[in-house]
């Protein structure tokens, strides 16, 4: 792909899909946390697990077109550091949610997808409270989850920036391509 050839429609919004579910996961999972609002994670895994499955299918369609080529110009550590900012976000729209799963079905909360059971929660009979079936596995998942958030938001923070700094300062079309802007 050419730098300056516009991106398939489906790439744009495979693209736009998993950045807005994402940033909007790491608020809700944020404003959770924060306030203990516990009424949110059936929803917050319900989107994570539909995250993890779009995330898991763009990163098939990237294989099978390829990837964009990086635009023309720039120094080399600019592409470097655009490379690694990539990979970050590729590598956390996955990580973000196994791990989430981790913690919910390791804890004995199973998995429900917007009310359909996937995983049946283990739920101990005399305290009527999930049962953890793993700690290892909780304890896993929590580390990777909370160590991911700053640097997804970094990272997220730095690819928006790298994009506006192509559009206004560097005038090429590597924003273009991405949406639908007239030329």
């Amino acid at each position: 792909m050419k730098p300056d050839q516009e991106l398939s429609t489906v790439t744009r919004l495979l693209h736009i899909i998993v950045a807005v579910a994402m940033i909007g996961l790491i608020i809700v999972g944020i404003y959770m946390t924060e306030n203990k609002a516990y009424s949110l994670y059936n929803i917050h895994k319900s989107l994570g697990f539909l995250v993890l499955f779009i995330a898991f299918i763009r990163i098939v369609w990237r294989i099978r077109v390829g990837w964009p080529s990086e635009v023309a110009g720039g120094k080399a550590i600019e592409h470097i550091a655009a490379k690694v900012i990539h990979w970050v976000l590729i590598i956390s729209t996955l990580l973000f949610p196994i791990s989430g799963l981790m913690m919910s079905v390791g804890g004995g909360h199973g998995l429900s997808v917007f009310g359909l059971e996937l995983i049946a929660a283990s739920i101990d009979p005399v305290t009527e409270k999930p049962m953890v079936l793993n700690e290892s596995v909780v304890s896993i998942g929590l580390y990777i989850h909370s160590t991911l958030m700053p640097i997804i938001i970094f990272a997220i923070v730095m690819h928006v920036a790298g994009a506006l700094k192509h559009h206004y300062i560097d005038k090429d079309s590597t924003l273009k391509r991405m949406f639908w802007f007239k030329k």
